[in-house]
C-alpha cells in the first residue's frame, strides 16, 4: 500500500487523519497542530475535494479523523461539521442576501480585511460578483469559529491583491484561534507560502513523494 505520512508538528495534535480514504482515493495520514496548514495538491479529478468532504464527514469513507484526540464518532454530526468546516470552491446561499448567513462576530473587521463594502451584505446574491461571493463565503465560515478549516481552492476567483488579503486573513485566524487548516490548491507557489506541511496526490488519488514545488 502506498501511504505517505506527513510529518506533524511537535506540539499537541489538533487534527489528525489516519488511513483516510474514499473510494479509490487515498489512504492518507497526517497530523496538524494549532496554527498548522496542510497544502494538498493534485491534478484535477484526483479526488482532493472528496477527501475534504470525507474529513468533514459529509461522505462515507474509510479510516478516521480526530479532533483534539477525540474521534469524529463521539461528536454529533452538526457539532463536528461546525468545528471541522468545509469551504467548497462554489458555496451555496440559502437566503436572498449574504447578511442572514453570517454571524456578526468581527464582521466589520473581516469585511475591511478583505476589501468588501458592508453594503454587500444586503445586496441580492445574484448581483454580487463571484470573487466577492468567494470572500463573503470565507467570512461566513470564520464567523462560526471552526477549529479546522477545510479550504477548497479559496482564492480561485481572485486577483493578486485579494489573494494576498485572503491568505493574510486565514493566517491571522489560525494563529489567533489555535486553528489549523487543509488548503487545496493548484498554485504550487501559493501552497509553498501558506502551508507548513505538504501532501501531493497523483492522478489516481494516491499519495506520492513528489515535492510540492
Amino acid at each position: 500500500m502506498n501511504r505517505q505520512r506527513v510529518a506533524g508538528a511537535t506540539a499537541a495534535p489538533r487534527f489528525e487523519a489516519e488511513a483516510l480514504a474514499i473510494a479509490a482515493i487515498g489512504p492518507i495520514d497526517f497530523t496538524l497542530a494549532a496554527g498548522d496548514c496542510l497544502g494538498l495538491a493534485a491534478p484535477s479529478g484526483a479526488g482532493k475535494t472528496r477527501l475534504l468532504r470525507a474529513m468533514a464527514d459529509l461522505d462515507a469513507h474509510a479510516g478516521s479523523c480526530r479532533l483534539d484526540g477525540h474521534p469524529a464518532e463521539v461528536f454529533s454530526a452538526p457539532d463536528w461539521r461546525r468545528r471541522v468546516m468545509f469551504l467548497p470552491a462554489e458555496s451555496a446561499w440559502w437566503f436572498d442576501t449574504p447578511r442572514p448567513h453570517i454571524r456578526p462576530d468581527r464582521l466589520a473587521a473581516r469585511l475591511a480585511a478583505l476589501d468588501l463594502d458592508t453594503r454587500l451584505l444586503d445586496q441580492p446574491i445574484e448581483r454580487i460578483s463571484s470573487g466577492q461571493r468567494q470572500r463573503l463565503a470565507l467570512i461566513r465560515l470564520l464567523s462560526y469559529n471552526p477549529d479546522v478549516l477545510l479550504l477548497d481552492e479559496p482564492t480561485a476567483n481572485l486577483d493578486g491583491p485579494n489573494i494576498e488579503r485572503v491568505e493574510a486573513l486565514i493566517d491571522e485566524y489560525r494563529q489567533q484561534n489555535d486553528a489549523c487548516c487543509i488548503w487545496v490548491g493548484h498554485d504550487r507557489g501559493q501552497l509553498e507560502r501558506v502551508a507548513t506541511q505538504h501532501l501531493v496526490l497523483d492522478a489516481a488519488g494516491k499519495p506520492t513523494d513528489t515535492p510540492c514545488s
